[in-house]
């Protein structure tokens, strides 16, 4: 043994191998790990859903441009993912209407609970009218829009109700133990903070919310009609529906819209399939 220990040895070439095979996996590992970089800068676009990562701590971001494209970095492809899943729903629709006379009993069921996951009440298959209201609900919400809100409601994610309950949209809840109690809640009033999850929650609660609730029929409205003429859905456009999103109102409104045009938010906007 120890003569083949010293014949080891005293091969220069024999030295040079566990060498080069260190280097050799040293290297794989950089490559592996710029891999994985690559993939998180890019906005994890094609990690699976369940993968998706926590938000960040974006207080460390001393440098506000730095806190901003970290923020809109990070929830832009939630926005885009969700708004793809919305197209794909909203594609098989315009498909099952084609067919309505004929749709089989599981698909007449499949309506009939879409219809009630966007709160509509008593969806008749045979009524075109129903499936007019299904389908104005059943579309995108303009990343340029989600991400203001997120950014104005959230604090730029440093507001307790996000850091606590990942809540980025101010979204309330009425049940007790749904979510947070605002300190500044008056007395006698019943409603929390919604508390999910996940920011990935959070937002598909987001667009849910603007898709289905009355509140926002008007919004809804507006989309339609963009898309029945062939225009552009905009932040900028459908903002104006958002007079009950807030106490404020108008107020709020010009605000949002003021945050999509001074960060050239209006540009994430672009035509979809519908």
């Amino acid at each position: 043994m120890a003569d083949n220990i010293e014949s080891k040895s005293s091969s220069p070439s024999s030295q040079r191998e566990p060498e080069q095979e260190r280097n050799h996996i040293v290297a794989a590992y950089v490559i592996l790990a710029i891999g994985a970089l690559s993939l998180v800068l890019a906005g994890w676009r094609l990690w699976p859903t369940q993968q998706v990562p926590p938000a960040p701590d974006f207080a460390v971001y001393e440098d506000v441009d730095a806190r901003k494209e970290a923020f809109f970095g990070y929830f832009l492809p939630l926005v885009e993912m969700r708004n793809k899943e919305i197209l794909e729903l909203r594609e098989e629709l315009l498909r099952l209407r084609e067919s309505a006379d004929s749709l089989s009993g599981r698909q007449q069921r499949r309506m009939v609970q879409l219809a009630e996951d966007y709160e509509i009440e008593a969806f008749d298959i045979s009524e075109p009218g129903d499936w007019d209201t299904l389908l104005r609900r059943v579309d995108v919400v303009p990343p340029s829009l989600a991400l203001a809100q997120a950014a104005n409601e959230s604090g730029w994610g440093e507001s307790r109700f996000a850091l606590e309950g990942n809540n980025y949209f101010g979204h309330w809840c009425y049940v007790p133990g749904c979510g947070l109690i605002p300190d500044s809640r008056p007395a006698g009033a019943r409603h929390e903070v919604a508390a999910f999850d996940s920011p990935q929650h959070s937002v598909q609660r987001y667009m849910r919310n603007l898709n289905s609730h009355d509140a926002y029929s008007g919004l809804r409205l507006k989309r339609s009609e963009l898309r029945d003429n062939d225009q552009l859905i905009t932040g900028l456009e459908l903002a104006e529906g958002l007079t009950q999103y807030s106490q404020r109102g108008q107020e709020y409104i010009r605000e949002l819209q003021a945050m999509i045009r001074f960060n050239n938010l209006d540009e994430l906007d672009e035509p979809d399939v519908p």
